[in-house]
């Protein structure tokens, strides 16, 4: 039996195991139940908050059903529950022609793009953009299909003449972080916002006297907990999925949205250091 339960659909699993769960623990069983579909999109805090239970509750029943965590909880539970075409596009079904897939792709993109304008927080980027502004020193924290949008930041941020950098390896975030100061700032840049490298730097660079600001699509999430300024983005894909499409394109938008309004309040600065590079490039070109 023991062998037939560690096989079996994580939903199976919890009405197996539940009278022998903690009340706690059957809270949020009960909630995985009744809404599964829902939960693969939640982050722990999001469930744990929804169950009213703490997000240690939330780990013992994973460990409890043989996980080694949440997320390998979620993983399991959308294979029993989405199509595995589902793991490449949200939208896409498998007999889906060049034409849909261009249209549906496409459509998510601007989708997220729209549905970040709507929740985006004015105040939230304003603080960002003002924390940035007056940065001693900026850093992006990014992995996974985060780290190009780490990089095109460092990129924006470069030519405006603020002294930054982008790291997509956890050892050198946490390293760096250590090293941060007052007045210098950084950005952490996760979909799930879960990511617990990312949550690491940022708590390390918070109690050196650092500025933090995360890039997240779920409100409720260790990464919010762990930033002063949190921008949050619209992109309802599943977390588990190796790489995010929508959500990046709107990760990209915000960070364009923080470049123009850092530009704006060091417009004379930015404008000659503009000229500088694009001077400096000259020469790169035929």
């Amino acid at each position: 039996m023991g062998n037939e339960i560690q096989d079996a659909n994580p939903l199976i699993k919890l009405r197996t195991l539940y009278q022998s769960l903690r009340v706690s623990e059957q809270k949020v069983a009960d909630y995985i139940d009744i809404h599964p579909e829902e939960v693969i999109y939640l982050s722990i805090s999001a469930l744990a908050d929804k169950c009213g239970v703490s997000e240690a509750s939330v780990i013992r029943l994973c460990k409890v059903l043989g996980y080694d965590g949440y997320q390998e909880l979620k993983i399991n539970m959308a294979r029993s529950l989405v199509a595995p075409v589902k793991y490449i596009h949200e939208e896409i079904e498998e007999d889906d022609d060049t034409d849909k897939i261009i249209q549906k792709v496409m459509v998510a993109d601007m989708k997220a793009i729209e549905d970040t304008l709507k929740i985006l927080d004015r105040k939230e980027v304003e603080r960002a953009v003002n924390a940035i502004s007056k940065a001693r020193k900026l850093e992006f924290y990014g992995l996974g299909g985060s780290a190009p949008v780490a990089f095109d930041a460092q990129h924006k941020f470069l030519r405006h003449g603020i002294p930054c950098i982008a790291y997509n390896d956890s050892h050198m975030q946490i390293m760096s972080a250590s090293m941060l100061g007052k007045g210098d700032v950084v950005v952490g840049i996760s979909h799930s916002g879960s990511t617990k490298d990312i949550v690491d730097s940022l708590n390390i660079a918070a109690k050196a006297g650092a500025e933090t600001i995360c890039i997240t699509s779920s409100e409720k999430s260790p990464v919010t907990k762990a930033s002063s300024v949190k921008l949050i983005i619209s992109a309802r894909e599943l977390s588990y999925r190796p790489e995010p499409m929508a959500s990046r394109i709107a990760q990209l938008s915000v960070i364009d949205v923080l470049s123009v309004g850092v530009a704006i309040k060091r417009e004379r600065e930015v404008i000659n250091n503009l000229e500088k590079s694009r001077e400096a490039l000259i020469a790169k070109r035929y």
